[in-house]
């Protein structure tokens, strides 16, 4: 079975939403794709709710692609970012900010079964795994500025769950200690083959998937399965 995924631009959220049940219910969309901001705008803007409540009540994936770009630069004395250092950095960053804002703001809360692929295995959240965990579990004493005494005790489960509740895709360039990274903080199930094809080297990121000695299970899970239950949908 072949399936689609609609590109939504949110710049006008009512038109997006008309899109957005249109590709579902028309043309049998089984997802769509957003970036991780909207003209500057973070996707935690409460204007952006409907969306994932409607994701949601689909039970149907957003893939969330990062979008910096060169215009933000890398130092204020810098008109904009240099050596496509906004490319290789920015976007792992961008998508790493985009999921702390969601998580932060309470989504999974709101909606627990909400399903939100992240491009290069959740840019650099497995890495910073414990920065995130016990560094964030003090959110607020480095701030003066802003009150957060009340974000983390208003979410039922420690703050470092919420992450591991994203999916990552593999796109990893064929990238061996960033894949098992990704599949050791994700798990098995929740990592999903070539969402970014063709812009993912296939053949060097099967080879990378071949290093980490995972089990047939295993496997199956990541080239396949996981997709189905995403997109609700089988491949036989």
């Amino acid at each position: 079975m072949l399936a689609i995924v609609a590109a939504l631009s949110l710049n006008n959220l009512e038109a997006a939403m008309e899109e957005l049940n249109c590709a579902i219910k028309d043309l049998g969309a089984r997802g769509i794709q957003v970036f991780t901001n909207v003209n500057g705008r973070p996707l935690d803007d409460p204007q952006f709710e409907p969306l994932f409540e409607a994701m949601a009540a689909y039970d149907l994936p957003i893939w969330m692609h990062p979008a910096r770009t060169a215009d933000t630069s890398d130092y204020e004395s810098e008109p904009q970012s240099r050596f496509e250092l906004w490319w290789c950095f920015g976007w792992p960053y961008d998508t790493s900010i985009a999921m702390a804002r969601l998580v932060f703001s309470g989504l999974f809360e709101r909606y627990p079964s909400i399903k939100i692929l992240t491009h290069h295995l959740g840019g650099m959240i497995p890495y910073f795994d414990e920065r995130i965990g016990a560094g964030l579990a003090v959110l607020g004493s480095r701030t003066t500025d802003e009150d957060y005494s009340e974000v983390l005790s208003s979410l039922k489960r420690p703050h470092l769950e919420y992450f591991k509740m994203f999916f990552g895709d593999t796109a990893m360039f064929g990238g061996v200690i960033g894949l098992k990274s990704g599949v050791e903080f994700f798990g098995c199930d929740h990592v999903v083959f070539s969402t970014d094809a063709p812009f993912a080297p296939i053949e060097k990121t099967i080879a990378a998937l071949e290093q980490l000695e995972l089990t047939d299970a295993d496997k199956k899970q990541i080239y396949r399965r996981n997709a189905e239950k995403l997109m609700n949908i089988s491949f036989d």
